[in-house]
């Protein structure tokens, strides 16, 4: 059995301070959903979003951060040597965010 990607997953993420917090996501394939934040860069967190709407950011390291919300999106079992999958992946679904700390 197939899955089907029907629509284009879509959310709005909005930031508070250190706080960040989702909107229901639209056309939800129901996969896997993270928050993905980066500094100058570089990822620094992979954060589960599913079960809770709202993030709050705990890293003290000074800089420029962004953030913004992944779901994976599974198109076959091919994986390289590391067991990395090669045509899946996590798929950007909302708006990026940038903050400082």
């Amino acid at each position: 059995m197939d899955q089907r990607f029907e629509g284009t997953p879509k959310a709005e993420i909005r930031v508070e301070g250190r706080r960040l917090s989702r909107s229901k996501v639209t056309n939800d394939w129901g996969s896997q959903l993270v928050w993905e934040i980066t500094r100058n860069g570089q990822v620094v967190a992979t954060v589960p979003a599913r079960a809770n709407n709202e993030y709050t950011h705990e890293h003290n390291t000074p800089g420029q951060y962004e953030a913004v919300l992944k779901m994976f999106k599974y198109e076959g079992y091919a994986k390289d040597t590391a067991g990395n999958f090669t045509a899946s992946k996590l798929v950007e679904v909302s708006n990026k965010l940038s903050f400082t700390v």
